[in-house]
């Protein structure tokens, strides 16, 4: 009698459990029917209680390990990510809490879970290029922040093909399905520093490209998102050389001098922050300089009608703002600056 017609036991054994989650993973593959769906819903509830516990009952950490270990070795993780546009709502959900705990586990020194996805990467691609399911792109998303914690798999999603298509996702139609894909693309930029900094180096050209088709998107959540995140990622220490890349090239410095513009206050306080970089630098081509002096009139005016609020932090604004002003007024008087 195949498995989904047994009357329901307690399955105290993780190799029984996790037996039980693959058989109905896999019978998914014949047809599914509601019967199958609800035992793998079945299944992956009883594989979550005994992962996190039930409330009552705190989860037996050794239990947690071998079904981490089971889990691997039967390559039910796999199958979590192939199976999951089949699922209904609550076993994804489920699936999704589980994920994350299994992810953390270790087996001595290794985390078991993240070895088998390094060793079988299509399944990050998988993840990404499920944000174009609005069924399971929530859920995937979840997934994908889980795996980029870790830095071997951060790495490979960073220099994969799938990575550009985050360029896309900002800005799909669907509000929750943007903003997600945004949280990712942030977590992949910010979360490893060392990491972000080679592959800027190594896709300088190519990412700054795409990146400032964002900084120029007709939506003002994507523009105001991806000048803050830009602000975030540039100035962090180890990207020092990839700033100061930056702020010789004319064309970035235009981006912000528009962005100086846009009606929203918030928008032109964060391009204030990167524009103020490339006209403190000590070292500014004379390229630089010639576009600085060319515009020092609207842009003193710019500077000068910049939006504060009342705070602390606007005491630091305007002192920022104060010296920058000089700089520009400086520049403007210097000989041959604007020819």
């Amino acid at each position: 009698m195949s498995f989904f017609f047994k009357q329901s036991r307690a399955r105290s054994a993780p190799s029984d459990v996790v037996r039980a989650v693959k058989d109905s993973l896999l019978a998914l593959d014949t047809k599914t029917v509601p019967k199958i769906l609800e035992e793998v819903e079945k299944n992956i509830a009883s594989l979550r209680q005994m992962l996190s516990g039930d409330g009552e009952t705190e989860p037996n950490q050794d239990q947690v390990s071998q079904i981490a270990c089971e889990i691997c070795k039967e390559d039910v993780l796999s199958l979590f990510v192939q199976k999951l546009p089949s699922l209904e709502w609550d076993a994804r959900k489920d699936l999704v809490h589980c994920w994350a705990i299994l992810l953390r586990q270790t087996i001595g020194t290794n985390y078991c879970c993240v070895d088998y996805i390094e060793n079988h990467l299509e399944m990050l691609d998988f993840l990404v290029v499920c944000y174009n399911n609005k069924e399971i792109a929530l859920n995937c998303g979840n997934m994908l922040r889980e795996c980029i914690k870790y830095q071997p798999l951060a790495k490979y999603v960073l220099e994969s093909t799938s990575f550009e298509l985050f360029f896309k996702y900002v800005e799909l139609p669907n509000f929750d399905i943007a903003s997600d894909a945004l949280a990712t693309f942030k977590e992949l930029l910010t979360k490893h520093e060392n990491v972000v900094s080679q592959y800027l180096s190594a896709h300088y050209e190519q990412f700054f490209e795409l990146y400032e088709k964002l900084l120029a998107s007709q939506n003002y959540v994507t523009r105001r998102q991806s000048l803050k995140l830009l602000s975030e990622f540039l100035l962090e220490p180890p990207n020092a050389q990839i700033m100061k890349r930056y702020i010789l090239e004319v064309r970035y410095l235009k981006t912000m001098m528009a962005l100086l513009k846009d009606k929203s206050k918030n928008i032109k306080i964060s391009a204030f922050h990167i524009f103020k970089v490339f006209v403190a630098n000590p070292h500014k081509p004379h390229e630089i300089i010639e576009v600085l002096a060319k515009n020092h009139g609207e842009l003193l005016m710019l500077l000068n009608n910049l939006p504060t609020s009342n705070g602390g932090e606007d005491e630091q604004l305007e002192e920022e703002k104060d010296l920058i002003i000089k700089e520009i007024e400086r520049i403007s008087r210097l000989p041959n600056a604007a020819s």
